[in-house]
C-alpha cells in the first residue's frame, strides 16, 4: 500500500508541470534536446531543497525581527526566483544548445516546472494516506487549485526572468538584466501571494487565476518580441 500511495503522489504531482511544459514547448520553433529539459527540470526540482531551507531560515528571522507581512511575502518569493534562474543558468548556460534568445524563456519554465513539481509533491502528501474516493476528490481539487494557480504562477515569473535573461545576453548587460527580471517577477509572485491570502477566506480565488491569465498575455508578447530579434538575425533559419 505505501509504493501505490508513493506512486499515485510522485504520479499526480507531475500532472500540472507536465501539462504546462507541453503547453509552453509548443512556443520553442526549434525543439530543444530532451536530455537538456530533464537535466533543466531535475536542477529545478533539486534546488527546491535548498529554498525550503533558506525560505525557513528567513521566515524565523523575519518574524523574530516583528517583519511585516508583505515583506515577507516579497522575501520568500525573491528567494524561490533566484534559485530557479541559478538552476536553468546552471542547467544551460554553457551547453551548445542553448543558443536562441527564446530559450532562455523555456529553459527558465522548465525548471520552474520542475520546482513546482516539488512543490506539489509536499501539498499532496498526505492526501493519499487512505486511498478513497473521498481522497481522489480532494487530489483533483487541489490539482487543479494548483494548475490554474501556484504552478502558472512558478511558469510565468520564470518566463519573465527568462526574457530578461535573453535581453541581458544579447545587449551583453546579462547580469543588470536577470536583476531587473528577477525584480519583476519577484514583485508578480508577491502580487499573487498577496491575492491568494486576501481573496482566501472569501473564496474569491478567481481573482488570483485572472491576474495570472493577464500577465500570461504579456509572456506571449515577450516570447514573440524575441522570436523577431532572432528572426530578423537569421533570417535563413526561420523561414
Amino acid at each position: 500500500m505505501f509504493f501505490l500511495t508513493l506512486i499515485l503522489t510522485l504520479l499526480f504531482a507531475c500532472i500540472p508541470s507536465i501539462v504546462w511544459l507541453l503547453f509552453f514547448l509548443r512556443e520553442d520553433t526549434r525543439p530543444e534536446p530532451k536530455r537538456l529539459i530533464l537535466y533543466t527540470f531535475g536542477a529545478g526540482a533539486f534546488v527546491s531543497l535548498f529554498v525550503l531551507v533558506v525560505q525557513y531560515i528567513f521566515q524565523q528571522s523575519v518574524l523574530e525581527l516583528g517583519g511585516n507581512i508583505l515583506f515577507l511575502i516579497l522575501g520568500l518569493a525573491l528567494v524561490e526566483e533566484f534559485f530557479k534562474f541559478i538552476a536553468a543558468h546552471w542547467a544551460v548556460e554553457n551547453d551548445k544548445a542553448f543558443n536562441e534568445p527564446v530559450d532562455a524563456m523555456i529553459y527558465m519554465i522548465v525548471a520552474a516546472l520542475g520546482f513546482a513539481t516539488v512543490e506539489n509533491l509536499f501539498v499532496l502528501g498526505n492526501s493519499f494516506s487512505v486511498i478513497s474516493l473521498a481522497s481522489f476528490s480532494v487530489v483533483t481539487t487541489t490539482l487543479l487549485l494548483r494548475f490554474i494557480g501556484a504552478t502558472l504562477l512558478h511558469s510565468i515569473s520564470s518566463a519573465l526572468v527568462g526574457f530578461y535573461w535573453a535581453r541581458g545576453k544579447l545587449l551583453q548587460k546579462k547580469k543588470v538584466y536577470v536583476f531587473i527580471g528577477i525584480v519583476f517577477a519577484t514583485v508578480i509572485h508577491g502580487i499573487f501571494n498577496y491575492l491568494i491570502e486576501y481573496f482566501q477566506d472569501k473564496n474569491l480565488l478567481v481573482y488570483p487565476s485572472i491576474f495570472l491569465l493577464i500577465i500570461l498575455f504579456f509572456i506571449f508578447m515577450d516570447f514573440e518580441k524575441l522570436k523577431e530579434v532572432w528572426k530578423n538575425k537569421y533570417p535563413r533559419e526561420t523561414s
